[in-house]
C-alpha cells in the first residue's frame, strides 16, 4: 500500500527543513493533537502513540542529505516506511511531501488506509504551519 500527502511549498531552505526533521525530537512538534505518548529511545529511534492506536516505533533508516529522510517500522505488525521528501524550488523555498509504503495484506489495508492517510495529512499540515510561521 502506498499513500502520499499533498506536495506543499514551505518558505525555508531545503537544508533547514532536512536538518529539522533529521532530529527525532522534532517529530513531536508536528504530531497530531491526538498524540498520547512520545518517547525518544535513541538518537535514531523514537516511539509514539495516538489516541486509540497501538504504539508505533520508528527508526531512521536513511538520510540522503537535504533530499530525503526515510523512517522505518522498528518492529510491529507489518513492515513500512515513511519518506520525507525535500525538493528545492527556489531560494529559500522547498517542496515537501510525505510518502508511506507498507507491505500490508488487502484485508488489513482496508482497516488502516484511512487512519494512516489522515496521519500523514496531519503531519504535513502541521509541518507546513510550523515552518511557515
Amino acid at each position: 500500500m502506498n499513500l502520499e500527502s499533498p506536495k506543499i511549498k514551505i518558505n525555508k531552505s531545503q537544508k533547514e527543513l532536512f536538518s529539522y526533521l533529521s532530529e527525532a525530537k522534532n517529530f513531536k512538534t508536528i504530531m497530531p493533537d491526538s498524540l498520547e505518548k512520545f518517547e525518544i529511545l535513541s538518537e535514531n529511534t523514537f516511539l509514539f502513540q495516538l489516541k486509540g492506536m497501538p504504539v508505533i516505533q520508528l527508526v531512521f533508516k536513511e538520510r540522503q542529505e537535504f533530499d530525503k529522510i526515510i523512517l522505518g517500522a522498528d518492529g510491529g505488525a507489518f513492515p513500512f516506511t515513511f519518506t520525507a521528501s525535500f525538493v528545492e524550488i527556489g531560494t529559500d523555498q522547498t517542496e515537501f511531501q510525505l510518502l508511506f509504503e507498507g507491505e500490508i495484506n488487502a484485508m488489513m489495508a482496508m482497516m488502516v488506509k484511512k487512519p494512516i492517510n489522515n496521519f500523514i495529512q496531519a503531519l504535513t499540515a502541521n509541518f507546513e504551519k510550523l515552518m511557515n510561521q
